[in-house]
């Protein structure tokens, strides 16, 4: 299941108090063990752009191969989501590309 932060939902006096909290700790209590520190290969593959936050969408109209749309709707769990399935396979098919012809390029 994918989490999403809603921005227009407001925080909780008990989260905000929670996030005043932290915010008042010292960085060297924050445990980093389980986190691998970042090297420069991590930002030779790192893509420009793209973050964790809702992206804004714009509504379309596209014609599809109808086997095409049927593989997505079928493999979308309980049928729902194969839009945004179908989505990410095209942004998974671009940055491919970019990658591609960042390699040419340099």
């Amino acid at each position: 299941m994918e989490l999403e932060w809603d921005e227009r939902k407001p925080l909780t006096a008990e989260q905000i108090a929670e996030l005043e909290a932290l915010s008042k700790r010292p960085d060297s209590e924050i445990d980093l063990s389980d986190i691998p520190e970042l090297t420069d290969a991590f930002f030779e593959n790192a893509v420009q752009g793209l973050s964790y936050r809702r992206m804004h969408k714009q509504q379309t109209t596209l014609r599809l191969d109808m086997d095409i749309l049927d593989w997505f709707k079928r493999h979308a769990k309980d049928g729902k989501g194969y839009q945004t399935d179908i989505n990410k396979a095209l942004r998974a098919y671009v940055l491919a590309q970019e990658k591609k012809a960042a390699k040419k390029a340099g």
